[in-house]
């Protein structure tokens, strides 16, 4: 028998984008409905963690939400919520299929110097879109190689290109006392193991961490939380919590932007950056996930990554 996260929620009748705002952030997720209001995912560490998010911004809007982990005795079996979810991955990779033929369609009857432009574009939002697709397929869809096909198609025509972007300037913090604890949820994943490393390489050398269960803790005295709600610092509007160390403290270059953008692209999956490169930093970070059990461990394997891709950003600039 599966076990299943269950999302019960409602939201205030007015203002009525906020019920636009939660479907989509549902589709994002790849959530599908069970009734009327209440939406379903497979247990397991990530969607919890998108779950999670997710009740803490509609309370925040105003609304109520009740996070289950439930077993399915009666109605709707394992078997049908499985069919559900493979029928939406099937959908979305048939949308990815068309977008992809059809863009290389209009590629290939442009002139030269307009086609290898255009297919750098489109490749680009094709390879983010499937990306997209491939991490709310929880149960391995047969229509993805089709539609891995059609993107394969526009990369054999062109590369695919970077996106640049800039940070808003904002007025920096002064740093914390050297030496400080930093306290957030454990079983760290992709924020949290961001930050972690960004508070070390920027903000306090001498950092200690400490990994707590649940989402509600109490801070002793010069202990600073992040990635936790009511924290220190945490997500603060549409920036995910890496993004407002790096805002909170005036963090800006090329490197630190381009990472920023990666870590929001797979925290909040709203495409607000579209950065090609999630899907492998999705991979790699769920590798060291699951070979390192200890949380300080983790931050330690991924320190790597995030000072690799540090490296390599900035030399860009």
């Amino acid at each position: 028998m599966r076990s299943w996260l269950v999302l019960i929620h409602s939201l205030p009748p007015e203002p009525a984008y906020l019920r636009v705002k939660l479907r989509r952030r549902l589709a994002k997720l790849g959530a599908v409905p069970l009734k009327s209001s209440v939406y379903v995912l497979p247990n397991r560490p990530d969607a919890l963690e998108d779950f999670q998010w997710l009740a803490t911004a509609i309370r925040s809007d105003g609304g109520d939400a009740v996070l289950c982990d439930a077993h399915v005795l009666d109605g709707a079996t394992d078997e049908d919520l499985v069919a559900q979810f493979n029928e939406q991955a099937a959908s979305l990779y048939a949308e990815v299929e068309k977008s992809a033929r059809d863009a290389l369609k209009t590629i290939r009857s442009s002139d030269a110097a307009d086609a290898r432009a255009g297919a750098r574009r489109e490749h680009a939002r094709a390879a983010k879109q499937l990306a997209d697709v491939a991490r709310v397929d929880y149960f391995g869809s047969a229509a993805r190689e089709t539609a891995n096909d059609a993107v394969d198609a526009l990369q054999a025509t062109a590369q695919p290109s970077m996106k640049d972007a800039s940070s808003e300037a904002v007025a920096p913090e002064a740093l914390p006392k050297r030496g400080s604890t930093w306290v957030t949820r454990a079983d760290v994943f992709v924020d949290r193991l961001a930050s972690a490393w960004l508070i070390r390489r920027f903000i306090d050398p001498r950092a200690r961490f400490k990994f707590v269960s649940g989402v509600r803790y109490s801070p002793e005295a010069g202990e600073i939380r992040f990635d936790m709600p009511r924290g220190e610092y945490t997500h603060e509007g549409d920036r995910c919590t890496f993004e407002t160390l790096c805002g909170r403290f005036g963090l800006r270059d090329a490197g630190l932007t381009a990472i920023g953008e990666i870590v929001h692209d797979i925290d909040l999956k709203d495409d607000k950056f579209s950065r090609p490169e999630v899907d492998g930093i999705v991979a790699v970070l769920r590798g060291i996930r699951d070979a390192v059990a200890d949380d300080t461990d983790r931050v330690q394997a991924a320190a790597s990554i995030f000072e690799g891709l540090y490296a390599q950003f900035r030399g860009r600039a």
